[in-house]
């Protein structure tokens, strides 16, 4: 590794360029090694806070590519009291004192000047949380539950921690611990969390309602009153047996999960507004955009402003999501579970909506203008739930002939375009660092592209739709073995297993060698979804050249005629029942867009801007986990 003096003169080259096309980043822990002398001076000089005040225990990190360091990060002992992250853990002051050793502080991360990289922060501190609370333990014998970090506005908007699922929980008071008390200094700085240990309020004996504060405000209070007189939508419900006390709670159940979400807000009023949206979204309302929802429930006066909630008011709708997300993993997470990508579009008329232009439409099955949105779902034995999303911008958005209408719909200044095989590969990658899961799933426009699957978080095996014209090897090729160039008779079917050739997929499917295995998809609408299934060991080919290692080739056949191809990187050992219930968890996503589309208005929306087609779908994710746990609370009552 380079000495300090060595690293002054890097300053004068600067590194650059996509983090794909970087050299494999190395991020080393440098707490008392010879190392720890130059993260120091580092730090001293491109920090604004230098390198003192590192209280307690403590951990330095220094990210290299090859023998230049690019980055420094370091967590130490967090804040004695903090209102802000005391509320949200919902502990007592006795807890606190007993169990604050659980928790540190993100204290120190800077890149260095000579570095320009794009993403490099938001994958350099994932990459850290995903080993510090084992380094945690092995250096100090105490388990990490969660880390704390402070933001300066003045300086910086935060965007790494908001990136890398960070969940901002407010703001500071403005003062300083000062010998055995406080001086107050006036520098607020911005609060994010990042929980470690999901189950930490279970540990602790919290219950996950105390940390929320159960005073309506008093529009709040008022909206609740008047949401008992809403006529809800009964296609949701009708499975529930709802009996008519139950659909009564209905309007004080959905404003007490509204109000969980309540620190998202910055006023009362937006609080009201977001409940009066997710009502709209739950109704029989035929149309659910703003407006009809806006004058149902809330009245004409508010439609503006419903419309000004969604689009530009300032509230922190990434907060809301993490919230969600925590919910999810409390209420789904099983170490078994899947996390899944897949696309969905919405047809729309018009050329300035954002995103919108022509492209394939799979609700329509052609060619036509619509605007597609990339989402990552989880499933687990437990249930399934949407868990984030972005909208796709076509390349032709980011030239200049679509700068004035970038600008108009708020697409944020620093977004550059991706395809949607990068976006739901970032998706997976966060969801990864959350959610306990063995598997990814995804359709045949993912599990097509070699490098999308190729390039997910290791740890996970991948169940992966694939395209029936997708070429296979039986046998790995030697060197030397003459291939068929496609002049002359062709080898039968039925002798392929013995070819050294690529076949495609769909070729498989018909040999009479293949044994197949019945088995349940599991519970469609028209009851149990019956399918024959066939496992074999291929090698996938891309442009004649057989992959390093096998996969399994997984064919379904349903009873309405469908086949399906997948591949799985799952071990060899693996059994056929576990590549079954994988094969029934690809799913679910879809069933998603299904009930968004077809109940809880998710294809209804009549927004052009970023950050309200944003706010809607994360609009519609609350609706749907509201309807799983109402669904979980009156099973057990059943059951009871």
């Amino acid at each position: 590794m380079q000495q300090p003096e060595e690293v002054r003169l890097l300053e004068k080259s600067l590194i650059s360029g996509p983090l794909k096309e970087m050299s494999p980043i190395c991020l080393q822990l440098v707490s008392g090694g010879k190392l720890e002398s130059l993260w120091d001076d580092l730090v001293h000089n491109h920090h604004y806070l230098g390198c003192k005040k590192l209280l307690g225990k403590r951990l330095k990190y220094m990210a290299f590519i090859e023998q230049t360091p690019v980055a420094a990060i370091s967590w130490s002992a967090p804040a004695k009291k903090l209102q802000v992250r005391d509320a949200f853990i919902g502990w007592a002051d006795e807890i606190r004192r007993r169990f604050l050793h659980r928790l540190a502080a993100n204290s120190r991360f800077v890149i260095f000047p000579w570095v320009q990289i794009r993403h490099l922060a938001s994958h350099l501190l994932g990459k850290n949380l995903r080993r510090l609370r084992a380094d945690w333990k092995a250096w100090f014998h105490q388990d990490l539950w969660l880390v704390e970090t402070f933001v300066d506005p003045t300086r910086f908007r935060g965007t790494v921690y908001k990136a890398s699922n960070w969940r901002h929980v407010g703001t500071t008071k403005g003062y300083t611990k000062r010998g055995k008390g406080y001086m107050y200094h006036g520098h607020i700085k911005e609060v994010f969390v990042y929980v470690l240990e999901p189950r930490f309020r279970d540990i602790l004996g919290i219950s996950s309602t105390l940390c929320v504060n159960r005073t309506l405000p008093k529009k709040v209070e008022d909206l609740r009153l008047i949401l008992h007189n809403v006529a809800w939508d009964p296609n949701p419900l009708n499975e529930l047996n709802l009996r008519e006390q139950d659909v009564h709670n209905l309007a004080e159940e959905l404003t007490n999960f509204h109000h969980e979400f309540h620190s998202c807000f910055v006023r009362p009023e937006q609080e009201r507004l977001g409940l009066a949206h997710i009502t709209g979204l739950l109704s029989d309302l035929k149309a659910k955009s703003l407006e009809p929802m806006a004058l149902e429930i809330i009245g004409e006066k508010s439609v503006r402003s419903i419309q000004r909630f969604m689009k530009t008011y300032r509230w922190d709708h990434q907060a809301m999501l993490q919230i969600l997300q925590d919910m999810v993993v409390q209420s789904l997470g099983s170490a078994q579970g899947m996390i899944t990508v897949d696309a969905s579009e919405f047809p729309k008329k018009g050329k300035k909506s954002v995103g919108v232009a022509r492209q394939y439409c799979g609700r329509l099955g052609k060619q036509d203008n619509c605007q597609s949105g990339v989402f990552a779902g989880y499933t687990s034995e437990k249930g399934y739930c949407l868990i984030d999303c972005q909208l796709y911008m076509p390349e032709k958005w980011f030239s200049d002939d679509y700068q004035d209408l970038r600008q108009e719909n708020l697409v944020p200044e620093d977004l550059s375009f991706q395809t949607k095989q990068e976006i739901g590969l970032e998706l997976i990658t966060k969801a990864s660092q959350k959610f306990s899961a063995r598997w990814i799933g995804c359709d045949a426009a993912f599990g097509s592209d070699e490098n999308f699957l190729h390039s997910l978080p290791e740890g996970l095996y991948y169940f992966a739709d694939v395209k029936k014209s997708e070429k296979v090897y039986l046998e790995k090729p030697e060197v030397g073995v003459p291939q068929y160039q496609g002049r002359g008779r062709r080898p039968s079917k039925h002798k392929v297993l013995s070819e050294h050739q690529p076949h495609k997929v769909s070729e498989l499917a018909q040999l009479k060698e293949l044994t197949w295995h019945p088995i349940n998809l599991g519970e469609g609408a028209k009851g149990p979804l019956l399918a024959h299934v066939a496992c074999l060991r291929v090698y996938p080919s891309r442009s004649e050249i057989p992959w390093e290692e096998p996969v399994w080739l997984i064919i379904r056949k349903r009873t309405d005629g469908q086949v399906r191809y997948a591949f799985s990187d799952a071990p060899e050992s693996i059994s056929l029942q576990e590549l079954c219930q994988a094969s029934c968890w690809r799913w679910p996503i879809e069933q998603c867009f299904e009930e968004g589309k077809s109940h809880l208005g998710m294809d209804h929306y009549e927004h052009r801007s970023w950050p309200a087609w944003h706010r809607h779908m994360i609009y519609v994710m609350l609706a749907m986990h509201f309807l799983f746990r109402l669904r979980q609370r009156l099973k057990k009552k059943l059951q009871a």
